[in-house]
């Protein structure tokens, strides 16, 4: 009998990073969510959240399906390890290669998948279990077929201090935790798994602005590096009016643009795609405070806009770290 993924099981956001309990903790990975099913007949599926086909963008993950049993489904995360950090940007890279090029990126930027959650086990239907039972069959599986990489378990525990240990891993990739509730068996769509995400504080450089100087819509942020020159580390969320007045109070417009450390440079709408946005140069002599999650590029930019909080009159450009790149 043919049997099909279920749809994945969700989370629902918590501002709370203290586990409770009859509650177990997962690290939360910087990568793609997925799901994957070895069918009996060797056929196998890789697929996104959304339901997205990405079996032949990731030629070795399919092929060392070869280390599971028949008609067994795993649900986990993709994630391309650089260095000592997650690196996201080689992931999304990846994605569009298919045949010769998807192998030629497998060897460059090799995925892993981190399993934290079993789906079915040589054709039983686990999704019914409660997840302390499919916990215990998914370690069983890596100890019982001796799985290796690209196979990785994710950890797991119902220690709050461990938990709270594992946020400390945050500059190699870690977004936050995972909660599920011990007793509960795996609901397809269901928003009962809980996430909490990282944010902190930055301090950074106001270089450019969208929107009239004194009234921006948006902040173009940046900080020095070590040889002084001022790199693009990303842009805020649009701005409140009052954030956008007090903010426009304290710049001036670039006193010669020609000058300008970004003279020049194109500034697009978001990471990852290539809508450019229209900016006014400023001077870059203003730091402000932001907040946000910790995704970042290998050059240290932000992936996502963070937010303003506040203008740092306590602070000069030279006071704002080098950006953190990894």
């Amino acid at each position: 009998m043919t049997w099909h993924l279920p749809e994945p099981m969700l989370t629902t956001p918590t501002t709370d990073p203290h586990l409770t309990p009859g509650w177990a903790a997962e690290p939360k990975w910087d990568g793609y969510r997925a799901q994957l099913a070895r069918y009996r007949d060797g056929r196998i599926l890789l697929r996104s959240r959304r339901g997205t086909d990405m079996t032949p963008s990731f030629p070795e993950i399919q092929a060392a399906t070869i280390q599971l049993p028949g008609d067994t489904g795993l649900d986990g995360e993709l994630v391309v390890w650089e260095a000592d950090r997650l690196a996201f940007e080689r992931l999304q890279q990846r994605l569009p290669r298919h045949g010769n090029a998807a192998t030629a990126a497998a060897n460059q930027w090799p995925a892993h998948f981190v399993a934290f959650d079993l789906l079915r086990l040589a054709g039983t239907d686990t999704t019914p279990w409660p997840y302390h039972r499919r916990r215990a069959a998914l370690e069983e599986l890596f100890t019982s077929r001796h799985l290796e990489a690209p196979w990785t378990l994710s950890p797991s525990t119902t220690d709050p201090g461990t938990a709270l240990e594992w946020l400390d891993w945050t500059a190699a990739g870690l977004e936050g935790l995972c909660f599920k509730r011990l007793t509960e068996p795996y609901r397809p769509t269901a928003r009962t798994w809980r996430k909490y995400k990282v944010r902190e504080t930055h301090d950074a450089i106001v270089g450019a602005v969208t929107g009239p100087t004194g009234a921006p819509r948006s902040l173009l942020l940046g900080r020095y590096d070590t040889e002084g020159r001022l790199q693009y580390t990303g842009r805020t969320t649009t701005l409140t009016q009052p954030a956008s007045r007090t903010v426009g109070s304290h710049l001036a417009p670039a006193t010669t643009v020609a000058t300008h450390p970004w003279n020049g440079w194109t500034f697009t709408a978001g990471w990852g795609t290539r809508d450019v946005l229209d900016v006014t140069l400023v001077q870059p002599d203003v730091v402000v405070e932001v907040s946000g999650d910790l995704a970042r590029d290998a050059a240290g930019r932000w992936r996502h806009p963070v937010r303003w909080q506040r203008v740092r009159t306590d602070l000069q450009p030279a006071d704002v770290p080098p950006p953190a790149t990894l």
